[in-house]
């Protein structure tokens, strides 16, 4: 029987299966953050049980951490309790914890990989909606309730559905400004929101297989953004390379027979899938979205389609934003630029914004938060002379966290303004009561910065 990478991981982890329902399945990792753990621990507590396997589990503080003064106490009090909870709670069930000024802390998706925690063939947990960024080195992984994060301390395992498969090719060789997030926007914004409701997805293809592991992240970090459970891609070369040596991944003999393993997980030729998709590499333009969730998204120097004034939820979200069908965004002024989070937080995304920016000068109109995603991108940016390219350029750069892509600590953008985000959702509100959130990739994000409106990167001339 010809079988799906998704096929063969899932088929490895489950322990017991119940006839046309559910499967019990094993979690191989665990993560855990502030916001999502506390009422897991209290349910623990409550039922008079202790953390099953806590060396599977492995902490760290991101979503309600400020991303200046990070040596003082954290000021707001709904922000500094869950994370004081969270050093509590790892310390009395022995589970590892990255905390605020640790050389290992950061974004919980960002931190993972480059540990060498996330390595492939894996089931990955967080209770956090885009833990499918582990997803980009062959692992079964997604987000889960508070409910579900104590089903995991408690037994390392959840009960699960298996989904439908989609197979999501991209061919072809991408045009100079056009990055892995432009992909994703791209098909995003020709499936829609709801297309993969139901369903994993697989991308593949040689445009797929020609990206870093930076920006496979950024693809599957993303693939929830239309509907779906997760997205995943098989290991390669790249994958090996970039594990190799990181502090949690296999050594010697270990890592030997890891690779070897790692090598089995592809799909079979003739594997069949419920839904499959291909796009053209050079279809692709740079991205920027217009709306109020991710499918609304255009070529940067596109227009807004004109037939959307038939379409009542999509005039409520113009008209949020302060648009109107038939409109270009390009030329339009921006007051924010936000360069960060788990999906674009990364050492190559600062080095695509730095190459963009370097000898010039951002706008005096543009307020930039540049907010590495862990310490170690914080300090691969210094090493790298990155941080002094940016300073040059008249750009600060903040300390890690997720910062304002979800604005539940004090990075927000203020009612009204409209802001470049590298963040991966644009939602009402999601940046800030009132915030206008424009999705784009760093090449984008960075034009914008300079030139304080909406740009087309490709104008500018730049070497990446």
């Amino acid at each position: 029987m010809k079988r799906t990478i998704f096929d063969k991981i899932w088929d490895a982890h489950v322990i017991k299966g119940i006839t046309e329902g559910p499967s019990v399945l094993y979690i191989d990792r665990h993560y855990i953050h502030e916001v999502t753990s506390p009422q897991a621990f209290t349910g623990l507590e409550k039922r008079g049980l202790e953390v099953f396997r806590p060396n599977q589990t492995f902490a760290t503080c991101d979503h309600n951490v400020p991303t200046i003064n990070q040596h003082l106490p954290i000021s707001d009090q709904s922000s500094r309790l869950p994370v004081e909870k969270l050093a509590e709670n790892t310390k009395k069930h022995r589970i590892t914890y990255f905390p605020l000024g640790d050389k290992r802390n950061g974004v919980v998706h960002i931190i993972g990989p480059e540990l060498g925690l996330t390595t492939c063939g894996m089931t990955i947990v967080c209770g956090d909606s885009h833990t499918s960024t582990h997803g980009a080195f062959g692992n079964i992984a997604f987000g889960v309730g508070t409910s579900e994060v104590e089903m995991v301390l408690a037994t390392q395992t959840l009960l699960q559905t298996k989904p439908r498969q989609m197979l999501i090719k991209v061919d072809g060789e991408l045009g100079k400004g056009v990055c892995a997030k432009d992909i994703i926007l791209y098909i995003i914004s020709n499936l829609g929101t709801s297309a993969g409701t139901g369903y994993f997805l697989e991308f593949a293809g040689s445009t797929i297989a020609s990206l870093s592991m930076e920006e496979r992240m950024t693809i599957c970090n993303m693939s929830i953004e239309m509907g779906a459970k997760g997205g995943l891609i098989a290991p390669d070369q790249i994958t090996f390379n970039y594990l190799k040596d990181r502090d949690y991944s296999p050594k010697g003999e270990a890592w030997e027979e890891s690779v070897k393993y790692w090598e089995t997980l592809k799909s079979d030729v003739g594997a069949i899938y419920d839904a499959v998709y291909q796009f053209s590499a050079e279809e692709i333009n740079p991205m920027i979205t217009y709306g109020t969730n991710p499918g609304m998204g255009i070529s940067v120097t596109g227009s807004i389609a004109d037939n959307l004034k038939d379409n009542p939820s999509s005039m409520k979200a113009l008209e949020y934003m302060g648009f109107a069908p038939g409109e270009k965004l390009i030329g339009k002024r921006i007051d924010y630029v936000f360069l960060g989070s788990c999906t674009n937080g990364r050492i190559e995304d600062f080095r695509a914004f730095a190459s963009i920016v370097k000898g010039r000068r951002k706008h005096p109109g543009v307020i930039a938060w540049l907010v590495p995603g862990s310490k170690q991108v914080e300090c691969q940016l210094e090493e790298e002379g990155i941080g002094d390219v940016l300073r040059k350029a008249g750009f600060e750069i903040r300390q890690p966290g997720c910062s304002a892509c979800l604005a539940m600590n004090d990075d927000k953008i203020p009612s009204g303004k409209y802001c470049v985000s590298t963040s991966n959702r644009n939602f009402e509100g999601r940046q800030g009561p009132g915030a206008r959130t424009l999705l784009a990739g760093p090449i984008v994000a960075a034009a914008a910065a300079i030139n304080g409106v909406i740009t087309d990167p490709r104008e500018l001339s730049y070497e990446f």
